[in-house]
């Protein structure tokens, strides 16, 4: 009998200990190719050998590290075994590349021919190579990246240049983009491209500089003959510029001292600087700013933020205007349909505003959910799609792009298996993404099953789209601090996926995302004993500090999430100071927050919230009950110093 049992350990423990050894082989093979040291790289894929999920990569790494000196037919070999796999593309694209340093520009063409979803960089190189034969469509499809592309990839330049040497762009297009790049705040950039001005246009750099480093002194003063020729003109219109991202009021009184020898395409340029970034900073004066602009074109950000400043100061005449000018394509996003509506709709055109209602009505998004309010529609998930069968989960669990992904992520290599995983799903019909969803479901990986249930288009499933998990503990947080589970788990489902270890850019740790200063202060605060930063990944720690904040900044932010919700993510000082001198519509709150992501989080907040009730609840919810109205700032109101 001891020795049946030993046996039986043995024969349970062999292939545990077997995957263990070629992970690991994987992953030596994995360095020996980011150091470039080909004889680890070959020592681990034979110890990997053959059928592990990951030996695509291997056989990658092995081709990529001697491309140089690869035959074609060795490659195209690859590429036909592993065709329509992440590791053909990234290798296709590698193949591309090696051909466009060598110039060998019908190759350029053959291989960008095979990309799927080819990159930025790419696609440029491609325009190259038909440059290069002298290809009379491609400068006229090269065309638009000189308004897109401000800051562009190495590959994009001669792309850019040739524009200038076939006399596609002129002196105006030049100004027009050096005047973008200084309100994206791409100043370096500007400046080489001030090098394809006619030399009677170019500036003096030195001034370039002045206007962009020290902008007020410049103005102060400006050059005896800063005005007798367009360069003086334009970068004394610079200047304004980057005073009023500082302050707008103080670049509108330098623009009235000067504006009288600006000419009209240069002084209205100007106003709409100090409209847009008084817009930003909730400057009442911003309307009538931007109206000094006249029909100066605007960046899509200066339409934008003139909406917004209109939709504070409610001039539905002018955010129906702006909308009405914007490019097809921005004015077809949701936000912009459904404020185009609402200003038909105060204007009395009630059929024009529900025909544009209809247009977002049913998107599963925040002004979806708006629109669908407007026509009278209930708020609740679409009925949900017939139960998977087994064939379909059994193919998810076979697919081989999915078990690639799945084994990155076992390997803790979120990056590269996050990267496999949105791949292999390109193509999936909603069937099939419903099984790679609760595939991921079932392996913990929650991210990936909301990303992948969030792409159906007519089969749904919203309990994978809006996951609940770690119910044991939200649920009991969320009821001792009297908070709303729903808007609990929406935040939750904004801020990590539920990715317990995740970790921002800045230092936000775990579900609820939180900054180490907030922990610590939250954890003193509620008397939390032994605590420490190597806690704030635990679970149930993680979820009483963030729960236990949400409640502190609600109360001190008159219980409103709207603004709760913008705290969690910016800070309660910021949350307080973009409230209006008068109530505030909550959904003009949120479209009106500076910040982008900010803006783009609460409302994700708050149309995940109202999905979550309704699933928590069973009935139909209401986002605008819960967006409710913003109360006027108020000079001597709570403060919130103690609030970190």
């Amino acid at each position: 009998m001891k020795h049946r049992i030993l046996l039986l350990a043995f024969l349970v423990a062999a292939p545990l200990f077997a995957q263990e050894s070629r992970d690991a082989a994987f992953l030596a093979a994995r360095d020996g190719f980011r150091n470039g040291d080909a004889a680890k790289l070959e020592r681990a894929a034979a110890a990997l050998g053959g059928g592990h999920e990951l030996a695509p990569y291997v056989e990658y790494f092995q081709l990529r590290l001697r491309l140089e000196q690869a035959d074609a037919a060795t490659v195209r070999a690859f590429l036909e075994r592993y065709d329509r796999s992440y590791v053909a593309e990234k290798l296709r694209g590698d193949w591309l590349r090696l051909f466009a340093k060598k110039q060998q520009w019908s190759e350029v063409e053959a291989a960008h021919e095979g990309l799927l979803s080819p990159e930025q960089e790419t696609v440029c190189l491609n325009l190259q190579a038909r440059l290069a034969r002298k290809d009379a469509v491609a400068i006229d499809e090269a065309l638009p990246l000189w308004q897109s592309l401000l800051e562009p990839p190495e590959a994009c330049i001669p792309v850019l240049e040739a524009l200038i040497w076939e006399k596609k762009v002129l002196a105006d297009d030049v100004w027009g983009r050096i005047r973008r790049q200084f309100e994206a705040n791409r100043t370096a950039w500007a400046k080489s491209t001030m090098h394809y001005l006619p030399e009677s246009q170019t500036p003096d750099l030195k001034q370039v500089d002045a206007a962009i480093d020290h902008a007020m002194a410049y103005l102060v003063k400006l050059p005896g003959n800063w005005a007798a020729n367009r360069a003086g003109r334009e970068v004394a219109a610079l200047a304004v510029q980057r005073v009023a991202t500082n302050d707008p009021r103080v670049a509108a009184e330098q623009l009235e001292k000067i504006q009288g020898k600006l000419q009209e395409p240069e002084k209205q340029w100007a106003w709409s600087q100090i409209g847009l970034n008084a817009a930003k900073r909730h400057i009442p004066d911003a309307v009538a700013w931007y109206a000094k602009a006249g029909k100066a074109p605007l960046s899509d950000d200066g339409f934008q933020w003139k909406v917004r400043a209109a939709l504070r100061a409610q001039e539905w005449g002018v955010v129906h205007n702006t909308i009405e000018a914007m490019p097809a394509r921005l004015a077809a996003l949701p936000e912009w349909t459904y404020w185009l509506g609402r200003a038909h709709k105060a204007g009395g055109r009630t059929t024009d505003a529900e025909a544009l209602f209809r247009r977002i009505a049913g998107q599963p998004n925040f002004y979806g959910n708006l629109a669908d309010e407007e026509l009278g529609r209930p708020l609740a998930p679409p009925p949900r799609a017939a139960p998977l069968t087994k064939d379909e989960q059994a193919a998810a669990l076979n697919n081989a792009g999915l078990k690639r992904a799945l084994t990155l992520f076992r390997l803790d290599l979120r990056t590269e298996a996050v990267k496999e995983w949105n791949w292999t799903l390109r193509g999936m019909e909603d069937r099939e993404l419903l099984a790679a969803a609760e595939l991921a479901k079932r392996h913990l990986i929650y991210d990936r099953a909301i990303n992948t249930a969030d792409k159906t288009k007519n089969e749904h499933d919203y309990s994978l789209r809006y996951l609940a998990p770690f119910d044991d503990h939200v649920r009991p947080a969320a009821r001792n601090q009297s908070l709303d589970d729903a808007w609990v788990y929406g935040l939750m489902r904004q801020e990590s996926r539920f990715i317990t270890n995740a970790k921002s850019t800045v230092g936000a740790s775990g579900l609820m995302q939180l900054m180490p200063a907030t922990a610590k202060w939250v954890a003193k605060k509620i008397g939390l004993k032994d605590f420490n930063q190597g806690r704030v990944n635990d679970t149930e720690t993680n979820v009483l500090l963030g729960t236990s904040y949400m409640r502190m900044v609600l109360e001190n932010l008159d219980n409103h999430p709207v603004l709760a919700s913008a705290a969690y993510n910016a800070g309660p000082g910021r949350a307080r100071k973009w409230r209006a001198d008068t109530p505030l519509e909550g959904a003009i709150y949120a479209e009106t927050i500076p910040f982008n992501e900010t803006r783009d989080y609460v409302k994700k907040v708050m149309s995940n919230s109202v999905y979550y009730s309704a699933l928590f609840n069973g009935r139909p919810d209401s986002l605008k009950a819960r967006l409710g109205v913003v109360g006027a700032r108020v000079a001597d109101g709570p403060k919130d110093a103690d609030l970190p």
